[in-house]
């Protein structure tokens, strides 16, 4: 490089969030001790970057040819890339001439990605006809030979990169380990929930905003649609997330916002009701870096996403996050202008076809008649009519369901007497029907694929359909494994926590001494209504697997009371 007579410096100086954590790469002074100092601008940096500035200045003062140019910070910036505000900068004065000279502590703050790090040196420097210089690595372009230049500094530059590397994994594995345990490691709470002044990586309830959160659920199963929430809300004049975050003097920025002034829409109240942190678990790691060197993050597919139950204070219950699920897969759309869905809306179905119910409103001489008639009559396609006018259909259900009700709340008793008993979980499981019924149908499938290799020596099937029938036997033998998991995994749950870990029977038993339905008690019990020819309904419950076994269980103490000779 031509040698200058006079050099204009640039004092490049950085330290990143990473060299934070673990130590600056000066070993000693890092803003890691808990020390900072105020930088002259109204903000306080870290005592790494005042320990580089006051290093380089005092090598500048010793030069009789050097004088300071300006001096570029930026403080929180990775090594591993080159989009840092600072270095942008010099590098425009750079190029307009007015640098000449770039003065580093070392190579790794100038950066950590050995291959553009090298560039620079070697190649962008050169041709601007700038003198690089890294203090504690010994390296002056001015006189660095050939093998400092092409050999040393490019080692130097490929440790610092894998040093980078080895950082970024640690951080993550760190990070993992957090979510595991479930503390919370994000920079800001999920709206409904704040920080623990105790403990910072713990959520607890923000009373004010977990009202609303609980508002937005109640409306939801009472028939609302997301926009229809979204419109109630902002004619409340309840603040956004994201506004209701600035008003608590967060600074929060968000890729969703859309104005000015962040309002309530349908999205917005949707991302709240499919949030499973309302039922008190914690899900983090929805995304990862796609590497250490690139600043840009990608969704992770849900089934690597890290769920830990129970991590902080639910605030809506499972049971009603579950109901919400059911009708996010339906529209609630309200017909005809409403604010909300009709009573039955989502869950009333032909009995038949499985079609939606439709209603029909008839007005004859100032009186209303409200009925139902099967989607699919009433397009003219090949079904019948199953016309049922409301009024039976609330007789009907609301008898049915307390029948149901009260046959499950009189059965639910036998638990109590399952605690007072010695009772052996197999043995249940061996008197359970459902189960019984389940593992002969497995045993048949079994049988199937063991007898296909005779058939095929035999001539009888083909190497082709070998194949494929062992396919299908095995797949459908592992899905009734799963189906006796599931059941089986319900009778423990019984055993363990009791029908109260399932269903809220407070709930229930105030269900017994309605005199009308209402929206809420209808979604909280029954999943389905079938509409049949001649006015026949039938209820598919909620919780249906749990009120089968709580019955199992009823059968199976009796049996052991009759076996005993007690009275029943």
């Amino acid at each position: 490089m031509k040698t200058k007579e006079f050099y204009n410096a640039a004092v490049y100086l950085r330290l990143s969030r990473d060299d934070v954590s673990t130590g600056d790469a000066g070993g000693k002074n890092s803003i890691a001790n808990g020390i900072s100092v105020a930088n002259g601008i109204g903000r306080t940096e870290s005592n790494s970057i005042s320990s580089q500035r006051d290093m380089i200045r005092s090598f500048i003062r010793k030069q009789d040819n050097m004088e300071i140019y300006d001096i570029y910070v930026d403080d929180g910036f990775s090594g591993t890339n080159f989009d840092r505000p600072e270095f942008k900068r010099m590098m425009e004065d750079i190029k307009a001439g007015h640098v000449n000279c770039v003065i580093v502590k070392d190579l790794s703050r100038l950066g950590r990605d050995y291959i553009e790090a090298g560039r620079l040196i070697q190649k962008t420097f050169p041709a601007f006809s700038v003198r690089f210089i890294a203090l504690t690595d010994h390296f002056d372009s001015l006189t660095a030979d050939y093998n400092e230049t092409s050999l040393v500094v490019p080692v130097k530059n490929f440790v610092n990169d894998s040093y980078a590397r080895d950082i970024s994994s640690k951080v993550r594995s760190h990070q993992k380990v957090k979510r595991e345990n479930g503390e919370f490691i994000g920079a800001f709470a999920v709206y409904g929930y704040k920080k623990s002044e105790e403990n910072k990586r713990r959520l607890v309830p923000d009373e004010y905003a977990a009202d609303i959160v609980r508002k937005i659920f109640a409306w939801k199963i009472e028939g609302f649609s997301n926009l229809a929430i979204a419109e109630k809300l902002n004619g409340l004049g309840i603040l956004s997330p994201l506004e209701y975050k600035k008003m608590q003097g967060e600074r929060l920025s968000t890729r969703f916002a859309t104005g000015a002034r962040a309002r309530w829409s349908p999205v917005a109240v949707k991302r709240i009701l499919v949030n499973e942190s309302y039922i008190g678990t914690l899900v983090q790691g929805k995304e990862e870096k796609i590497n250490y060197k690139v600043n840009k993050s990608v969704m992770k597919p849900q089934e690597e996403w890290t769920r830990v139950p129970g991590a902080h204070e639910a605030i809506i219950s499972r049971e009603d996050f579950e109901i919400v699920q059911d009708l996010l897969q339906v529209d609630t759309r309200a017909g005809n202008g409403g604010e909300k869905a009709h009573l039955y809306a989502c869950i009333l179905f032909c009995g038949d076809c499985m079609q939606p119910m439709q209603r029909r409103v008839d007005r004859y001489k100032g009186q209303e008649k409200v009925s139902f008639i099967c989607a699919t009559k009433n397009k003219g396609g090949q079904c019948t009519r199953h016309t049922i006018s409301e009024d039976d259909l609330h007789v009907l259900v609301l008898t049915g369901l307390r029948q149901q009700i009260a046959l499950f709340l009189e059965k639910s008793k036998v638990l109590v007497q399952i605690e007072q008993m010695e009772i052996d979980f197999e043995e249940v499981v061996s008197f359970d029907a459902e189960l019984k019924r389940l593992h002969k149908e497995q045993a048949e499938y079994l049988s199937l694929r063991s007898g296909l290799y005779e058939d095929l020596k035999k001539g009888i099937i083909t190497e082709e359909d070998f194949k494929n029938f062992r396919m299908i036997y095995e797949q459908r033998y592992q899905e009734l494994q799963q189906a006796i998991s599931c059941q089986e995994d319900a009778v423990k749950a019984l055993f363990k926590s009791g029908v109260a870990a399932g269903i809220n029977l407070e709930r229930m038993k105030s269900a017994m001494q309605i005199t009308e339905l209402d929206r809420m008690t209808l979604m909280t019990f029954v999943k389905r209504i079938l509409v049949y020819e001649d006015k026949r309904v039938y209820l598919e419950m909620r919780h249906k697997e749990l009120f089968s076994k709580v019955v199992m269980l009823s059968g199976y103490v009796e049996s052991k009371q009759c076996s005993r000779g007690e009275a029943v």
